[in-house]
């Protein structure tokens, strides 16, 4: 790979992920005057808001001709639109490129790329655990990175130098903790601490109807339900792609959530409060 100043980097889908991603790029003063941040993105408008702001060097049209002289790609798109890209768009990258994306899940990613990936590419899963419950190009300076954790899927294949370089921008993102982990273990995990997280903010707003409950909140109704203003059409392809460990996820809530309901039904005070003194220590433990 040529010095991280001076790479050309090709941002495909710039929405709040891949905004934000330019942004740091930019503002960190990772990317220097020697080097290009470009973006594909099917919205035209956005591309032309993006590099009116000085947030990319140049929005693209056609992603033929942006791959093409791309040193570093981010694929900024879900599970099923990144496979699709990849199988569309495989032969324009520039050969030796090294490509990274954001998605929620990675066990379906892994295994394509491990059988179709062109011998002269390197592609390296990874999931940046940042994000804001507003979409789009217009909320991206809201999405921050600082202190933030990354998780990395590498492939078998993946060229060590590669991975370290992809490291080292990562930090200067500005991320905190970067986990390096198998595909499997990833879609096991994040079903638990983002998947689930979801369908529970998701299902306390489903049973309550009165909009003006919110007159009775006083924090913790809204830091549970902050992510219930979730992108729906993203949210569910990540909870079907991933249903076998979020459905599981979900029965094991579903045993704690019963067991706390029968403690405070029959009025066991001595016992729910051993639990909950329990759920604290085990809460404080989580680093």
């Amino acid at each position: 790979m040529k010095p991280l100043e001076t790479c050309t980097v090709g941002i495909v889908g710039l929405g709040l992920m891949g905004g934000a991603i330019a942004l740091a790029l930019r503002g960190e003063g990772i990317i220097s005057a020697a080097g290009r941040i470009l973006a594909y993105d099917r919205n035209d408008d956005t591309l032309t808001s993006a590099q009116a702001q000085g947030i990319i060097d140049e929005g693209m049209k056609d992603p033929k001709s942006m791959l093409g002289c791309c040193d570093l790609v981010f694929l900024c798109l879900s599970p099923r639109a990144l496979l699709g890209f990849m199988e569309s768009q495989m032969p324009a990258f520039q050969a030796g490129a090294l490509i990274t994306d954001i998605a929620g899940i990675k066990g379906t990613i892994v295994a394509a790329m491990e059988r179709t990936l062109r011998d002269d590419l390197d592609f390296i899963p990874g999931h940046p655990m940042a994000g804001s419950e507003l979409g789009g190009l217009a909320h991206a300076k809201s999405c921050r990175f600082h202190g933030k954790n990354y998780i990395l899927t590498p492939l078998k294949r993946n060229k060590p130098e590669n991975l370290a370089f992809l490291k080292t921008l990562i930090y200067r993102m500005g991320f905190a903790r970067i986990t390096e982990t198998t595909a499997q273990d990833h879609d096991r995990k994040i079903a638990f601490t983002s998947q689930l997280c979801h369908v529970i903010a998701a299902a306390l707003i489903d049973c309550e109807a009165d909009a003006a409950i919110t007159r009775f909140g006083g924090g913790s109704f809204e830091d549970l339900t902050r992510i219930a203003m979730l992108n729906a059409p993203m949210w569910t392809e990540l909870f079907i792609e991933n249903q076998e460990e979020l459905l599981r996820r979900i029965e094991q809530f579903e045993g704690s959530l019963d067991t706390l309901k029968s403690l405070i039904a029959s009025g066991a005070r001595s016992e729910l409060e051993t639990r909950l003194h329990a759920v604290r220590e085990r809460r404080a433990a989580m680093a």
